[in-house]
């Protein structure tokens, strides 16, 4: 695998920057025309010099989300992308296929649910445009639920122990040039900690932190089986501990072996009894049992990775693309080939 930045070819200096903002849709029916009209706005007041493009990006939403992207895109076909994905595939992969299919300069991730403030936006490109590749915004605070903050403040209390750089309240909000988007698109896997791969490129990075607003519409998709799974695929993904814990373990359950064995020894050779009944047996075997079969599943859970990204199935399948028809200067055609 190769990080080699690539030139791009034949640069046209005269062509206004581009930022696009992807936006992974699940169920979001009712908040797309909310959050587009957010959006044109900070376009309009923040940083009008630049073109906009909105990537909808639907991840097989059984509602009405996809008729709301294409009446969105009927309206503005000059800025919106309508992507629809074959079937759900999760939201990781909603998130890399609006990736790979934004034409900007620079790609904004930002959620369908509008807890996250677009005003933000601004201040983003402002750094971007100040030569940071990477701005993030991070949740100083959330409005969500007990659950959802519980679990996402252990989540990342773990992936910070592995990677310095994640802030505290962790992050799913973010603009990144598009330096960093070519870099980040040449990792594979399906099951992975974006966020750790985001910050392990060690590009120019700027945090503005803020506060995640509750959710105006309807309820989060992430149940709590969801939510482990996620935290399963951080740990995995983001650090070596549970190989290293398995091995700690195994040596801490030796010694106790081994401290044992000792004991019964010299309660035999002082004329004891080295135990009574079968209690301590069935106790030792049980315990040892669960010892193993907890460290078979992790191994298990490296290995069906493995073979999951050995087979090299697609991260997703695009069943329907509507480009955006993006402004043309005259005498300055729009070049896909560079901006992608």
């Amino acid at each position: 695998m190769t990080f080699e930045p690539v030139a791009p070819e034949n640069p046209q200096p005269n062509v206004s920057k581009l930022v696009s903002v992807v936006i992974p849709v699940y169920r979001n029916a009712e908040s797309l025309t909310q959050l587009y009209t957010e959006l044109i706005d900070v376009a309009t007041s923040r940083f009008p010099a630049c073109d906009l493009e909105i990537v909808f990006v639907d991840d097989g939403s059984d509602d009405d989300s996809w008729t709301v992207i294409c009446a969105l895109r009927d309206k503005d076909p000059g800025r919106i992308s309508a992507h629809r994905l074959s079937r759900n595939f999760g939201q990781l992969s909603a998130m890399v296929a609006g990736y790979r299919l934004a034409r900007g300069d620079a790609v904004v991730s930002i959620s369908a649910d509008l807890q996250d403030p677009t005003e933000l936006i601004g201040d983003m490109v402002d750094r971007w445009l100040a030569a940071d590749d990477i701005v993030i915004a991070n949740r100083a605070r959330r409005s969500d639920g007990s659950i959802a903050a519980t679990t996402s403040r252990i989540a990342y209390w773990y992936a910070r122990r592995y990677t310095p750089g994640i802030p505290e309240g962790g992050f799913d909000y973010f603009l990144m040039s598009r330096r960093a988007i070519d870099l980040l698109l040449q990792f594979k896997g399906r099951f992975r900690f974006l966020q750790g791969d985001l910050l392990w490129l060690g590009l120019p990075t700027t945090f503005i932190p803020y506060v995640r607003r509750e959710r105006p519409h309807g309820k989060s998709g992430y149940s709590l089986v969801k939510r482990l799974s996620n935290f399963t695929d951080l740990v995995i993904d983001s650090s070596y501990g549970p190989i290293k814990a398995m091995s700690r373990l195994g040596f801490v359950v030796a010694f106790l072996g081994f401290a044992y064995l000792l004991t019964i020894l010299i309660n035999w050779m002082a004329g004891g009894s080295p135990f009574v009944g079968w209690a301590p047996i069935m106790v030792t075997l049980l315990v040892l049992l669960g010892f193993m079969m907890m460290m078979l599943g992790v191994v298990g859970e490296y290995l069906w990775r493995i073979h999951d990204q050995v087979r090299e199935r697609p991260m997703h399948v695009v069943l329907t693309s509507e480009f955006a028809q993006l402004h043309q200067e005259p005498g300055h055609p729009f070049d896909l080939k560079q901006r992608r």
